[in-house]
Protein backbone atom coordinates (compact mmCIF):
# COMPACT_ATOMS: atom_id res chain seq x y z
CA UNK A 1 0.00 0.00 0.00
CA UNK A 2 0.96 3.61 -0.45
CA UNK A 3 0.19 5.60 2.69
CA UNK A 4 -0.91 9.22 2.87
CA UNK A 5 -1.14 11.40 5.95
CA UNK A 6 -2.93 14.66 6.53
CA UNK A 7 -0.99 17.81 7.31
CA UNK A 8 -1.44 17.79 11.08
CA UNK A 9 0.07 14.31 11.37
CA UNK A 10 2.93 15.25 9.06
CA UNK A 11 3.72 18.35 11.11
CA UNK A 12 3.73 16.33 14.34
CA UNK A 13 6.07 13.73 12.84
CA UNK A 14 8.37 16.45 11.51
CA UNK A 15 8.48 18.06 14.94
CA UNK A 16 9.39 14.81 16.64
CA UNK A 17 12.13 14.09 14.11
CA UNK A 18 13.58 17.62 14.16
CA UNK A 19 13.94 17.39 17.93
CA UNK A 20 16.45 14.56 17.37
CA UNK A 21 18.33 16.14 14.44
CA UNK A 22 20.75 19.05 14.13
CA UNK A 23 19.12 22.34 13.24
CA UNK A 24 18.23 22.50 9.54
CA UNK A 25 19.03 18.84 8.82
CA UNK A 26 15.47 17.94 7.83
CA UNK A 27 15.26 20.78 5.32
CA UNK A 28 18.58 19.71 3.83
CA UNK A 29 17.25 16.18 3.36
CA UNK A 30 14.22 17.52 1.53
CA UNK A 31 16.33 19.88 -0.59
CA UNK A 32 18.71 17.06 -1.54
CA UNK A 33 15.85 14.90 -2.76
CA UNK A 34 14.25 17.79 -4.65
CA UNK A 35 17.53 18.70 -6.33
CA UNK A 36 18.18 15.07 -7.31
CA UNK A 37 14.82 14.78 -9.07
CA UNK A 38 15.31 18.10 -10.84
CA UNK A 39 18.77 17.06 -12.00
CA UNK A 40 17.44 13.83 -13.48
CA UNK A 41 14.75 15.68 -15.41
CA UNK A 42 17.22 18.00 -17.11
CA UNK A 43 19.23 16.84 -20.14
CA UNK A 44 22.23 18.44 -18.47
CA UNK A 45 22.42 20.41 -15.25
CA UNK A 46 25.32 22.57 -16.40
CA UNK A 47 23.95 25.62 -18.18
CA UNK A 48 20.29 24.75 -17.52
CA UNK A 49 18.00 27.72 -16.87
CA UNK A 50 16.20 27.14 -13.57
CA UNK A 51 13.71 29.52 -11.96
CA UNK A 52 12.61 29.15 -8.34
CA UNK A 53 9.22 30.60 -7.34
CA UNK A 54 9.58 31.00 -3.59
CA UNK A 55 7.22 31.97 -0.83
CA UNK A 56 8.16 32.93 2.69
CA UNK A 57 7.77 29.55 4.38
CA UNK A 58 9.79 26.37 4.68
CA UNK A 59 8.65 25.30 1.21
CA UNK A 60 10.48 28.32 -0.18
CA UNK A 61 13.52 27.32 1.87
CA UNK A 62 13.45 23.80 0.39
CA UNK A 63 13.37 25.31 -3.10
CA UNK A 64 16.22 27.74 -2.38
CA UNK A 65 18.51 25.08 -0.92
CA UNK A 66 17.72 22.75 -3.82
CA UNK A 67 18.47 25.62 -6.21
CA UNK A 68 21.81 26.12 -4.50
CA UNK A 69 22.70 22.47 -5.13
CA UNK A 70 21.83 22.85 -8.81
CA UNK A 71 23.77 26.10 -9.05
CA UNK A 72 26.87 24.40 -7.66
CA UNK A 73 26.59 21.96 -10.56
CA UNK A 74 26.56 24.79 -13.09
CA UNK A 75 22.87 25.56 -13.51
CA UNK A 76 21.85 29.20 -14.01
CA UNK A 77 19.45 29.54 -11.07
CA UNK A 78 17.27 32.58 -10.47
CA UNK A 79 14.79 33.01 -7.62
CA UNK A 80 11.57 35.03 -7.72
CA UNK A 81 10.32 36.19 -4.33
CA UNK A 82 6.55 36.11 -3.80
CA UNK A 83 5.45 38.25 -0.89
CA UNK A 84 7.38 40.18 1.69
CA UNK A 85 9.35 37.35 3.34
CA UNK A 86 11.94 34.87 2.16
CA UNK A 87 13.92 32.11 3.86
CA UNK A 88 17.15 33.95 4.65
CA UNK A 89 19.32 30.85 5.09
CA UNK A 90 18.17 29.41 1.79
CA UNK A 91 18.69 32.69 -0.02
CA UNK A 92 22.21 33.01 1.39
CA UNK A 93 23.02 29.47 0.23
CA UNK A 94 21.71 30.21 -3.24
CA UNK A 95 23.75 33.38 -3.57
CA UNK A 96 26.88 31.66 -2.27
CA UNK A 97 26.45 29.01 -4.98
CA UNK A 98 26.16 31.62 -7.73
CA UNK A 99 22.38 31.96 -7.96
CA UNK A 100 20.64 35.27 -7.57
CA UNK A 101 17.36 36.87 -6.56
CA UNK A 102 15.47 38.38 -9.46
CA UNK A 103 13.38 41.52 -9.50
CA UNK A 104 9.64 40.93 -9.93
CA UNK A 105 9.37 42.79 -13.30
CA UNK A 106 11.86 40.31 -14.82
CA UNK A 107 9.99 37.22 -13.61
CA UNK A 108 7.70 36.69 -16.58
CA UNK A 109 10.48 36.64 -19.16
CA UNK A 110 12.62 34.38 -16.98
CA UNK A 111 9.86 31.85 -16.35
CA UNK A 112 8.95 31.75 -20.03
CA UNK A 113 12.58 31.05 -20.98
CA UNK A 114 13.29 28.56 -18.18
CA UNK A 115 14.07 24.91 -18.78
CA UNK A 116 12.73 24.06 -15.33
CA UNK A 117 10.57 25.95 -12.83
CA UNK A 118 10.44 24.95 -9.16
CA UNK A 119 7.19 25.82 -7.39
CA UNK A 120 7.98 26.71 -3.80
CA UNK A 121 5.23 29.30 -3.39
CA UNK A 122 3.20 27.64 -0.65
CA UNK A 123 3.61 24.46 1.34
CA UNK A 124 1.41 21.74 2.76
CA UNK A 125 -0.12 24.19 5.21
CA UNK A 126 -1.62 26.32 2.46
CA UNK A 127 -5.43 26.38 2.37
CA UNK A 128 -7.94 28.40 0.41
CA UNK A 129 -7.36 30.09 -2.91
CA UNK A 130 -4.07 31.68 -3.89
CA UNK A 131 -3.92 35.45 -3.88
CA UNK A 132 -1.64 37.69 -5.90
CA UNK A 133 1.23 37.64 -6.45
CA UNK A 134 1.11 33.88 -5.77
CA UNK A 135 -1.87 33.36 -8.09
CA UNK A 136 -0.16 35.30 -10.87
CA UNK A 137 3.04 33.28 -10.55
CA UNK A 138 1.05 30.02 -10.44
CA UNK A 139 -0.62 30.90 -13.73
CA UNK A 140 2.70 31.95 -15.23
CA UNK A 141 4.34 28.65 -14.29
CA UNK A 142 1.40 26.58 -15.50
CA UNK A 143 1.49 28.22 -18.91
CA UNK A 144 5.26 28.08 -19.35
CA UNK A 145 6.90 25.73 -21.88
CA UNK A 146 9.46 24.50 -19.34
CA UNK A 147 9.05 21.62 -16.90
CA UNK A 148 7.31 22.50 -13.64
CA UNK A 149 8.36 20.72 -10.45
CA UNK A 150 6.21 21.33 -7.36
CA UNK A 151 7.84 21.23 -3.95
CA UNK A 152 5.81 18.93 -1.63
CA UNK A 153 2.44 19.94 -3.14
CA UNK A 154 1.44 22.15 -6.07
CA UNK A 155 0.66 25.60 -4.73
CA UNK A 156 -3.09 26.10 -4.58
CA UNK A 157 -3.85 22.43 -3.80
CA UNK A 158 -5.04 21.58 -0.28
CA UNK A 159 -2.58 18.87 0.77
CA UNK A 160 -5.01 17.17 3.16
CA UNK A 161 -8.09 17.02 0.93
CA UNK A 162 -7.18 17.71 -2.69
CA UNK A 163 -9.48 20.71 -2.75
CA UNK A 164 -8.58 23.50 -5.21
CA UNK A 165 -10.16 26.92 -4.74
CA UNK A 166 -9.09 29.07 -7.67
CA UNK A 167 -5.63 29.22 -9.22
CA UNK A 168 -3.15 26.39 -8.69
CA UNK A 169 0.17 25.36 -10.18
CA UNK A 170 -0.14 22.68 -12.89
CA UNK A 171 2.96 20.61 -12.22
CA UNK A 172 4.65 18.02 -14.37
CA UNK A 173 6.29 16.44 -11.32
CA UNK A 174 5.52 16.85 -7.63
CA UNK A 175 8.30 15.97 -5.18
CA UNK A 176 6.72 15.25 -1.80
CA UNK A 177 8.58 14.62 1.42
CA UNK A 178 8.26 11.93 4.08
CA UNK A 179 4.87 10.54 3.10
CA UNK A 180 2.22 11.04 0.48
CA UNK A 181 -0.45 13.60 1.27
CA UNK A 182 -4.11 12.81 0.49
CA UNK A 183 -4.45 15.84 -1.76
CA UNK A 184 -1.81 14.42 -4.10
CA UNK A 185 -3.91 11.29 -4.66
CA UNK A 186 -7.45 12.64 -4.78
CA UNK A 187 -8.98 14.86 -7.42
CA UNK A 188 -9.21 17.68 -8.13
CA UNK A 189 -5.80 18.15 -6.49
CA UNK A 190 -4.30 15.01 -7.99
CA UNK A 191 -4.89 16.31 -11.50
CA UNK A 192 -2.45 19.17 -10.79
CA UNK A 193 0.41 16.94 -9.61
CA UNK A 194 1.71 15.15 -12.69
CA UNK A 195 4.06 12.38 -11.56
CA UNK A 196 4.43 12.23 -7.77
CA UNK A 197 7.91 11.47 -6.43
CA UNK A 198 8.25 10.50 -2.76
CA UNK A 199 11.45 11.48 -0.97
CA UNK A 200 12.12 9.50 2.22
CA UNK A 201 13.36 11.99 4.82
CA UNK A 202 13.03 9.66 7.80
CA UNK A 203 9.51 10.43 9.06
CA UNK A 204 8.36 6.80 9.02
CA UNK A 205 8.89 5.90 12.71
CA UNK A 206 7.03 9.03 13.82
CA UNK A 207 4.01 8.71 11.54
CA UNK A 208 0.74 7.33 12.94
CA UNK A 209 -1.84 5.31 11.01
CA UNK A 210 -2.50 6.76 7.55
CA UNK A 211 -5.57 8.72 6.58
CA UNK A 212 -5.67 7.46 2.98
CA UNK A 213 -4.18 4.37 1.39
CA UNK A 214 -3.69 3.46 -2.26
CA UNK A 215 -3.35 -0.14 -3.39
CA UNK A 216 -0.41 -1.50 -5.31
CA UNK A 217 -1.05 -4.50 -7.59
CA UNK A 218 0.13 -6.95 -4.93
CA UNK A 219 -2.46 -5.56 -2.50
CA UNK A 220 -5.40 -6.58 -4.68
CA UNK A 221 -6.17 -10.16 -3.79
CA UNK A 222 -9.55 -11.40 -5.02
CA UNK A 223 -10.66 -14.86 -3.88
CA UNK A 224 -8.86 -17.68 -5.65
CA UNK A 225 -10.46 -21.10 -6.19
CA UNK A 226 -8.64 -24.07 -4.71
CA UNK A 227 -8.50 -27.75 -5.68
CA UNK A 228 -11.64 -28.49 -3.62
CA UNK A 229 -13.64 -25.51 -4.85
CA UNK A 230 -17.06 -25.85 -6.40
CA UNK A 231 -19.51 -23.22 -7.59
CA UNK A 232 -21.10 -22.89 -4.17
CA UNK A 233 -17.84 -22.59 -2.28
CA UNK A 234 -16.67 -19.93 -4.71
CA UNK A 235 -19.70 -17.82 -3.84
CA UNK A 236 -23.21 -17.35 -5.15
CA UNK A 237 -24.30 -13.76 -5.75
CA UNK A 238 -27.92 -12.74 -6.17
CA UNK A 239 -28.70 -9.78 -8.43
CA UNK A 240 -31.98 -7.90 -8.40
CA UNK A 241 -31.84 -5.41 -11.23
CA UNK A 242 -33.56 -4.09 -14.31
CA UNK A 243 -37.16 -3.52 -15.20
CA UNK A 244 -39.29 -2.95 -18.24
CA UNK A 245 -37.84 0.54 -18.65
CA UNK A 246 -34.15 -0.22 -18.00
CA UNK A 247 -33.15 -3.64 -19.22
CA UNK A 248 -29.48 -2.97 -19.96
CA UNK A 249 -28.58 -2.65 -16.27
CA UNK A 250 -29.73 -6.23 -15.74
CA UNK A 251 -27.46 -7.60 -18.47
CA UNK A 252 -24.45 -5.49 -17.48
CA UNK A 253 -24.55 -6.10 -13.73
CA UNK A 254 -24.93 -9.83 -14.36
CA UNK A 255 -21.98 -9.72 -16.75
CA UNK A 256 -19.84 -7.99 -14.14
CA UNK A 257 -20.59 -10.78 -11.69
CA UNK A 258 -20.08 -13.59 -14.22
CA UNK A 259 -16.66 -12.23 -15.18
CA UNK A 260 -15.93 -11.15 -11.61
CA UNK A 261 -15.28 -14.63 -10.28
CA UNK A 262 -18.67 -15.65 -8.88
CA UNK A 263 -19.25 -19.38 -8.66
CA UNK A 264 -22.85 -18.79 -9.63
CA UNK A 265 -25.02 -15.80 -10.42
CA UNK A 266 -28.70 -15.89 -9.53
CA UNK A 267 -30.64 -13.15 -11.30
CA UNK A 268 -34.17 -12.04 -10.46
CA UNK A 269 -36.41 -9.46 -12.07
CA UNK A 270 -39.60 -9.08 -14.05
CA UNK A 271 -40.00 -11.10 -17.21
CA UNK A 272 -38.35 -9.02 -19.96
CA UNK A 273 -34.98 -8.39 -18.21
CA UNK A 274 -34.89 -12.07 -17.29
CA UNK A 275 -35.32 -13.02 -20.95
CA UNK A 276 -32.42 -10.78 -21.95
CA UNK A 277 -30.14 -12.11 -19.21
CA UNK A 278 -30.92 -15.68 -20.23
CA UNK A 279 -29.99 -14.88 -23.82
CA UNK A 280 -26.72 -13.12 -23.01
CA UNK A 281 -25.61 -15.04 -19.91
CA UNK A 282 -26.93 -18.60 -20.13
CA UNK A 283 -24.82 -19.58 -17.11
CA UNK A 284 -26.93 -17.33 -14.85
CA UNK A 285 -29.77 -18.97 -12.93
CA UNK A 286 -32.82 -16.76 -13.38
CA UNK A 287 -36.08 -16.19 -11.57
CA UNK A 288 -39.06 -14.23 -12.92
CA UNK A 289 -40.63 -12.05 -10.26
CA UNK A 290 -44.23 -10.88 -10.54
CA UNK A 291 -44.92 -7.15 -10.58
CA UNK A 292 -44.71 -5.75 -7.06
CA UNK A 293 -44.95 -4.55 -4.40
CA UNK A 294 -43.52 -7.69 -2.86
CA UNK A 295 -43.59 -9.51 0.42
CA UNK A 296 -40.19 -9.49 2.22
CA UNK A 297 -40.00 -13.26 1.72
CA UNK A 298 -40.05 -12.89 -2.06
CA UNK A 299 -36.30 -13.53 -2.25
CA UNK A 300 -36.77 -17.07 -0.97
CA UNK A 301 -37.94 -17.87 -4.50
CA UNK A 302 -34.53 -16.92 -5.88
CA UNK A 303 -32.51 -19.50 -3.93
CA UNK A 304 -29.59 -19.39 -1.54
CA UNK A 305 -26.89 -16.76 -2.07
CA UNK A 306 -23.96 -15.38 -0.12
CA UNK A 307 -24.48 -11.72 -1.10
CA UNK A 308 -27.05 -9.53 -2.84
CA UNK A 309 -26.76 -6.74 -5.41
CA UNK A 310 -29.88 -4.61 -5.68
CA UNK A 311 -30.81 -1.46 -7.53
CA UNK A 312 -29.37 -1.08 -11.05
CA UNK A 313 -32.22 -0.15 -13.41
CA UNK A 314 -34.76 -1.30 -10.84
CA UNK A 315 -36.91 1.80 -10.79
CA UNK A 316 -37.82 3.84 -7.72
CA UNK A 317 -41.49 3.03 -7.14
CA UNK A 318 -43.19 0.87 -4.53
CA UNK A 319 -42.19 -2.39 -6.23
CA UNK A 320 -38.52 -1.40 -6.28
CA UNK A 321 -38.69 -0.23 -2.68
CA UNK A 322 -40.10 -3.57 -1.58
CA UNK A 323 -37.21 -5.42 -3.25
CA UNK A 324 -34.59 -3.14 -1.70
CA UNK A 325 -36.23 -3.71 1.67
CA UNK A 326 -36.32 -7.47 1.13
CA UNK A 327 -32.57 -7.56 0.40
CA UNK A 328 -31.62 -5.32 3.31
CA UNK A 329 -33.66 -7.29 5.83
CA UNK A 330 -31.52 -10.38 5.17
CA UNK A 331 -28.45 -11.14 7.25
CA UNK A 332 -26.22 -11.18 4.15
CA UNK A 333 -23.87 -8.58 2.64
CA UNK A 334 -25.82 -6.28 0.31
CA UNK A 335 -24.59 -3.84 -2.32
CA UNK A 336 -27.04 -1.07 -3.21
CA UNK A 337 -26.55 0.96 -6.38
CA UNK A 338 -28.34 3.32 -8.74
CA UNK A 339 -32.13 3.31 -8.26
CA UNK A 340 -31.67 1.45 -5.01
CA UNK A 341 -29.81 4.47 -3.65
CA UNK A 342 -32.71 6.73 -4.60
CA UNK A 343 -34.99 4.45 -2.61
CA UNK A 344 -32.62 4.62 0.37
CA UNK A 345 -32.68 8.42 0.28
CA UNK A 346 -36.28 8.19 1.54
CA UNK A 347 -35.81 4.94 3.50
CA UNK A 348 -32.61 5.41 5.45
CA UNK A 349 -34.15 3.27 8.18
CA UNK A 350 -33.31 0.24 6.02
CA UNK A 351 -29.62 0.85 6.69
CA UNK A 352 -30.00 -0.06 10.36
CA UNK A 353 -28.66 -3.58 10.02
CA UNK A 354 -25.81 -5.70 11.35
CA UNK A 355 -24.68 -7.29 8.07
CA UNK A 356 -22.28 -5.44 5.74
CA UNK A 357 -23.79 -2.86 3.39
CA UNK A 358 -21.95 -1.38 0.42
CA UNK A 359 -23.29 1.78 -1.23
CA UNK A 360 -21.87 2.86 -4.60
CA UNK A 361 -23.10 6.39 -5.36
CA UNK A 362 -21.79 9.05 -7.66
CA UNK A 363 -21.80 12.59 -6.29
CA UNK A 364 -25.39 13.28 -7.33
CA UNK A 365 -26.71 10.15 -5.63
CA UNK A 366 -24.66 10.84 -2.51
CA UNK A 367 -26.07 14.36 -2.36
CA UNK A 368 -29.54 12.88 -1.86
CA UNK A 369 -28.34 10.45 0.78
CA UNK A 370 -26.52 12.96 3.01
CA UNK A 371 -28.26 16.24 2.13
CA UNK A 372 -25.25 17.96 0.57
CA UNK A 373 -24.83 19.78 -2.71
CA UNK A 374 -23.31 17.85 -5.60
CA UNK A 375 -20.78 20.59 -6.29
CA UNK A 376 -19.79 20.64 -2.62
CA UNK A 377 -19.22 16.89 -2.70
CA UNK A 378 -17.09 17.11 -5.85
CA UNK A 379 -14.98 19.89 -4.32
CA UNK A 380 -14.35 17.99 -1.06
CA UNK A 381 -14.73 14.32 -1.92
CA UNK A 382 -12.66 13.00 0.96
CA UNK A 383 -14.62 14.86 3.61
CA UNK A 384 -17.97 13.79 2.21
CA UNK A 385 -17.18 10.11 1.69
CA UNK A 386 -15.99 9.91 5.31
CA UNK A 387 -19.09 11.69 6.52
CA UNK A 388 -21.33 9.38 4.50
CA UNK A 389 -19.68 6.21 5.80
CA UNK A 390 -20.10 7.35 9.40
CA UNK A 391 -23.61 8.74 8.98
CA UNK A 392 -24.99 5.82 6.99
CA UNK A 393 -23.15 3.04 8.87
CA UNK A 394 -22.07 1.54 5.54
CA UNK A 395 -19.09 1.02 3.29
CA UNK A 396 -19.39 3.89 0.81
CA UNK A 397 -17.74 3.83 -2.61
CA UNK A 398 -17.90 7.31 -4.09
CA UNK A 399 -17.48 7.09 -7.85
CA UNK A 400 -15.70 9.80 -9.76
CA UNK A 401 -12.39 10.88 -11.22
CA UNK A 402 -10.83 9.50 -8.06
CA UNK A 403 -12.98 6.70 -6.70
CA UNK A 404 -12.88 6.63 -2.89
CA UNK A 405 -13.97 3.84 -0.57
CA UNK A 406 -14.66 4.60 3.08
CA UNK A 407 -15.71 2.86 6.27
CA UNK A 408 -16.01 4.53 9.63
CA UNK A 409 -12.74 4.69 11.59
CA UNK A 410 -10.68 3.16 8.75
CA UNK A 411 -8.25 4.79 6.30
CA UNK A 412 -10.00 5.80 3.11
CA UNK A 413 -9.01 3.76 0.05
CA UNK A 414 -8.24 5.86 -3.04
CA UNK A 415 -8.36 3.92 -6.29
CA UNK A 416 -5.31 4.40 -8.56
CA UNK A 417 -6.70 2.79 -11.73
CA UNK A 418 -9.21 3.94 -14.32
CA UNK A 419 -9.61 6.26 -17.25
CA UNK A 420 -12.01 9.03 -18.29
CA UNK A 421 -13.30 6.51 -20.85
CA UNK A 422 -15.27 4.97 -17.97
CA UNK A 423 -17.62 7.96 -18.13
CA UNK A 424 -20.12 6.08 -20.26
CA UNK A 425 -23.49 4.52 -19.55
CA UNK A 426 -23.56 1.15 -17.84
CA UNK A 427 -20.06 0.96 -16.41
CA UNK A 428 -21.41 1.48 -12.90
CA UNK A 429 -23.72 -1.51 -13.37
CA UNK A 430 -20.70 -3.64 -14.27
CA UNK A 431 -18.93 -2.45 -11.11
CA UNK A 432 -21.91 -3.42 -8.97
CA UNK A 433 -21.95 -6.97 -10.27
CA UNK A 434 -18.17 -7.28 -9.90
CA UNK A 435 -18.16 -6.14 -6.26
CA UNK A 436 -21.16 -8.38 -5.56
CA UNK A 437 -19.18 -11.37 -6.81
CA UNK A 438 -16.26 -10.46 -4.53
CA UNK A 439 -18.60 -10.11 -1.55
CA UNK A 440 -20.12 -13.49 -2.29
CA UNK A 441 -16.60 -14.93 -2.46
CA UNK A 442 -16.06 -13.93 1.15
CA UNK A 443 -14.12 -10.67 0.92
CA UNK A 444 -14.86 -8.11 3.66
CA UNK A 445 -16.91 -5.18 2.40
CA UNK A 446 -14.08 -2.60 2.37
CA UNK A 447 -11.70 -4.97 0.61
CA UNK A 448 -14.33 -6.09 -1.90
CA UNK A 449 -15.29 -2.54 -2.82
CA UNK A 450 -11.67 -1.40 -3.14
CA UNK A 451 -10.62 -4.47 -5.14
CA UNK A 452 -13.66 -4.12 -7.38
CA UNK A 453 -12.86 -0.49 -8.13
CA UNK A 454 -9.24 -1.39 -8.87
CA UNK A 455 -10.06 -4.26 -11.24
CA UNK A 456 -12.87 -2.29 -12.90
CA UNK A 457 -10.54 0.64 -13.60
CA UNK A 458 -7.79 -1.65 -14.79
CA UNK A 459 -10.19 -3.47 -17.13
CA UNK A 460 -11.23 -0.13 -18.59
CA UNK A 461 -7.61 0.82 -19.26
CA UNK A 462 -6.92 -2.51 -20.91
CA UNK A 463 -10.07 -2.23 -23.03
CA UNK A 464 -9.39 1.34 -24.14
CA UNK A 465 -5.70 0.76 -24.95
CA UNK A 466 -4.84 -2.94 -25.30
CA UNK A 467 -1.48 -1.91 -26.78
CA UNK A 468 0.68 1.16 -26.09
CA UNK A 469 -0.79 4.20 -27.77
CA UNK A 470 -3.82 6.46 -27.54
CA UNK A 471 -6.96 5.30 -25.78
CA UNK A 472 -10.11 4.59 -27.77
CA UNK A 473 -13.76 4.90 -26.74
CA UNK A 474 -15.16 1.90 -24.88
CA UNK A 475 -18.56 0.62 -23.85
CA UNK A 476 -19.62 -0.97 -20.59
CA UNK A 477 -19.60 -4.35 -22.30
CA UNK A 478 -15.95 -3.79 -23.28
CA UNK A 479 -15.14 -3.47 -19.58
CA UNK A 480 -16.84 -6.82 -18.90
CA UNK A 481 -14.84 -8.60 -21.58
CA UNK A 482 -11.57 -7.09 -20.30
CA UNK A 483 -12.12 -8.22 -16.70
CA UNK A 484 -10.33 -11.59 -17.14
CA UNK A 485 -7.24 -9.73 -18.38
CA UNK A 486 -7.49 -7.35 -15.43
CA UNK A 487 -7.53 -10.27 -13.00
CA UNK A 488 -4.49 -11.78 -14.72
CA UNK A 489 -2.51 -8.53 -14.66
CA UNK A 490 -3.35 -7.98 -11.01
CA UNK A 491 -2.45 -11.54 -10.02
CA UNK A 492 0.88 -11.21 -11.81
CA UNK A 493 1.53 -8.02 -9.83
CA UNK A 494 1.78 -6.18 -13.11
CA UNK A 495 1.51 -2.46 -13.71
CA UNK A 496 -1.97 -0.96 -13.53
CA UNK A 497 -2.07 0.26 -17.09
CA UNK A 498 0.71 1.16 -19.46
CA UNK A 499 4.09 2.14 -18.06
CA UNK A 500 5.43 5.49 -19.10
CA UNK A 501 8.93 5.28 -20.60
CA UNK A 502 11.76 6.71 -18.51
CA UNK A 503 13.06 10.12 -19.58
CA UNK A 504 15.91 9.94 -22.06
CA UNK A 505 19.18 11.23 -20.68
CA UNK A 506 19.88 13.10 -23.92
CA UNK A 507 16.88 15.43 -23.79
CA UNK A 508 14.14 16.55 -21.40
CA UNK A 509 10.73 14.90 -21.66
CA UNK A 510 8.02 16.86 -23.39
CA UNK A 511 5.85 19.07 -21.23
CA UNK A 512 2.84 17.13 -19.97
CA UNK A 513 4.45 13.77 -20.69
CA UNK A 514 7.01 13.60 -17.89
CA UNK A 515 7.73 10.02 -16.93
CA UNK A 516 8.81 8.42 -13.70
CA UNK A 517 12.30 9.25 -12.59
CA UNK A 518 14.63 6.45 -11.51
CA UNK A 519 13.93 4.92 -8.11
CA UNK A 520 17.33 5.66 -6.60
CA UNK A 521 18.74 9.15 -6.36
CA UNK A 522 22.33 9.73 -7.29
CA UNK A 523 24.89 12.22 -6.13
CA UNK A 524 25.78 13.26 -2.58
CA UNK A 525 23.79 10.55 -0.84
CA UNK A 526 20.36 12.18 -1.09
CA UNK A 527 17.35 10.35 0.34
CA UNK A 528 15.67 7.48 -1.44
CA UNK A 529 13.12 8.64 -4.02
CA UNK A 530 10.24 6.67 -5.48
CA UNK A 531 7.71 7.71 -8.08
CA UNK A 532 4.03 7.11 -8.71
CA UNK A 533 1.65 8.70 -11.20
CA UNK A 534 -0.47 11.20 -9.35
CA UNK A 535 -4.10 10.17 -9.12
CA UNK A 536 -5.20 10.41 -12.73
CA UNK A 537 -8.78 9.46 -13.11
CA UNK A 538 -10.11 6.20 -11.78
CA UNK A 539 -13.44 4.93 -12.78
Amino acid sequence: MRYAHEVGKVRAAEGALMARLPDGALMQRAAAGLAAVCARLLPAVYGARVVLLVGGGDNGGDALYAGARLARRGARVRAVQAGSKIHEGGLAALRAAGGRLMEAPDAEAAVTAADLIVDGLTGIGGTGGLRDPHARYAALASESPGLVVACDVPSGVDASTGRVDGAAVQADVTVTFGTYKPGLLIDPGASYCGVVELVDIGLGPDLPAPDVVVARPADVQPPEPGPESDKYRRGVVGIIAGGDAFTGAAVLSTGGAVHGGAGMVRFASVEHPVELVRQRWPEAVTTVLPPGPHDPKILERVGRVQAWVVGPGLGTGDAAESLVEAALTTDLPVLVDADGLTVLARRRDLLRRAAPTVLTPHAGELSRLVDAGRDDIEAARLDHVRRAAAELSATVLLKGSTTLVAEADRPVRANPTGTPRLATAGTGDVLSGLIGALLAGGMPALDAAAAGAYLHGLAARLASAPAPGPESPISAYDVITALPDAFRVSQNHGSCGRRRPAPEAARPPERGAVSRAANAASGNGPPRVTGVPGGRPPG
